[in-house]
């Protein structure tokens, strides 16, 4: 259990980890183990995830110190109820990881038909990206950042999950449009934002951060916008200036002289429909694995609440 730093998640519980095997721990972390035959430890690990700790965390970092994990309450039904308890909530803890792993597997397909597609030979015209887009870079919106601002902010931390961490702003300082592409110019060493692309779905919803680039298709009748990009996505020859020592910073240049494959626009329009449904299976969180995903998580949450609702009783 985190002692200081990242102690407590969004729903007021303690972060923790279930941990297996040979481990290190430092001392920015408590460890627990059971005392037998009063509790089962992966009881107290459930438990302990419906536990709401916010009242106990103090100080700036924040800091659940030792005294205060010793006062934290939880019920103790007896050793068979624990162990009841503890089969049904392993079920689903169980069918999670095989989902999720399912899920990785789909997503490793995916790239690997994702490079098979945008793979091409002899016969394709080849043009530098500055020769088929418009480049735009974003501006800095910290004095306009408002959790009830009109306008989407885009910057890497929404790209690099996919829209699902936002922040909003009041101003659309550097507004884009419909079918643009909108990339991570800056990451840490060996990060997975790099190069990584959001494609625009919709007018007057977003505005641009600084060390984001905008990119519009000149001509829509030799590039469609969306083959463009699953082109650029995370590009290879935009990865390469990641050192893997320093923070990597894209330059325009850097970004515009790279190479685009221009198939006819048929042939690109073919790759997208494919692609698009495999994106669909991978990463919407209606349909396919994500959303089972999801649904088994709530429904694990759902009846952990219920198996750990206790009423206490005066001994």
């Amino acid at each position: 259990m985190g002692e200081d730093g990242s102690v407590i998640n969004k729903d007021g519980s303690p972060v923790l980890n279930w941990v297996s095997g040979r481990i290190w721990v430092n001392n920015h972390a408590h460890i627990l183990s059971e005392i037998k035959d009063k509790a089962l430890l992966r009881y107290i690990y459930f438990s302990l995830q419906k536990t709401d700790v916010t009242k106990l965390v103090r100080g700036t970092p924040p800091k659940l110190n030792q005294q205060s994990l010793r006062g934290i309450k939880i019920p103790l039904p007896p050793i068979a109820i624990q162990e009841e308890i503890v089969t049904i909530l392993n079920s689903f803890t169980e069918l999670e990881a095989e989902l999720e792993a399912e899920l990785e597997a789909r997503e490793k397909q995916y790239e690997h038909y994702r490079l098979e597609l945008l793979m091409f030979g002899e016969g394709i015209e080849w043009n530098t990206l500055s020769e088929v887009a418009h480049f735009m870079n974003g501006k800095g919106h910290e004095k306009h950042i408002d959790e009830n601002g009109k306008y989407i902010v885009v910057n890497s931390k929404f790209v690099s999950t996919e829209g699902r961490v936002k922040k909003y702003s009041v101003k659309q300082i550097s507004p884009v449009s419909k079918n643009d592409l909108l990339m991570v110019m800056s990451d840490l060493p060996n990060g997975k934002a790099l190069a990584k692309c959001f494609y625009v779905d919709e007018n007057d919803k977003y505005t641009l951060n600084q060390r984001i680039c905008a990119l519009t298709v000149k001509n829509n009748e030799k590039i469609n916008a969306k083959f463009l990009f699953y082109i650029l996505n995370r590009n290879k020859q935009l990865l390469r200036y990641d050192s893997g020592a320093d923070q990597t910073n894209l330059r325009k240049d850097d970004i515009l002289e790279i190479k685009i494959p221009v198939p006819s626009i048929a042939e690109q329009e073919r790759i997208v429909k494919i692609l698009d449904k495999f994106d669909a299976l991978v990463n919407d969180i209606s349909i396919g694995l994500p959303a089972e995903l999801s649904a088994r998580r709530l429904q694990y949450e759902y009846y952990r609440g219920k198996l750990l609702t206790f009423n206490e009783y005066a001994k």
